[in-house]
């Protein structure tokens, strides 16, 4: 009995070995053809895309979070309510907190970083937000001048 039970314990050792030398060969082998698949995949703008490509154009759809931030805060108090306002989710966030809430935004939307909620929002609410600030920039109340 005891014969067998070291040649078991021999094969065991062995299969065990060559486990582990299986999982070392895998890591190189499995890195080209990482490198690969990331090659193949379209890059942004500043990697070397022509800005006039149809490239360019899938990459500048999703406006960039800290811009429409930026954005929010050089607004009129009137023109930042109407925008949170017309997006749900961010409309939903102030509204939790009732009357108080919309206070509080008041007093702090131009210290307060909205990035981290914009981020939040799918792209197509972050297209209705970026539009809707290209549109209260552009209007007469926030440049100062009134229409004749």
């Amino acid at each position: 009995m005891l014969p067998v039970f070291r040649t078991r314990l021999r094969a065991t050792t062995r299969t065990s070995s060559r486990c582990t030398m299986n999982r070392k060969h895998t890591t190189p082998f499995l890195l080209p053809i990482v490198a690969l698949c990331l090659n193949a995949l379209p890059l942004p703008v500043a990697a070397g895309v022509a800005p006039g490509s149809s490239e360019a154009a899938v990459f500048s759809k999703v406006p960039d979070s800290q811009q429409m931030s930026d954005a929010l805060r050089k607004l009129p108090w009137a023109s930042f309510r109407s925008i949170i306002e017309a997006v749900p989710k961010l409309s939903a966030g102030v509204d939790a907190y009732g009357p108080a809430g919309w206070e509080f935004v008041r007093e702090n939307y131009k210290a307060y970083n909205w990035k981290k909620k914009i981020d939040k929002l799918d792209d197509g609410q972050k297209q209705q937000l970026a539009e809707l600030i290209r549109k209260a920039q552009a209007s007469p109340r926030l440049r100062g001048t009134t229409k004749p």
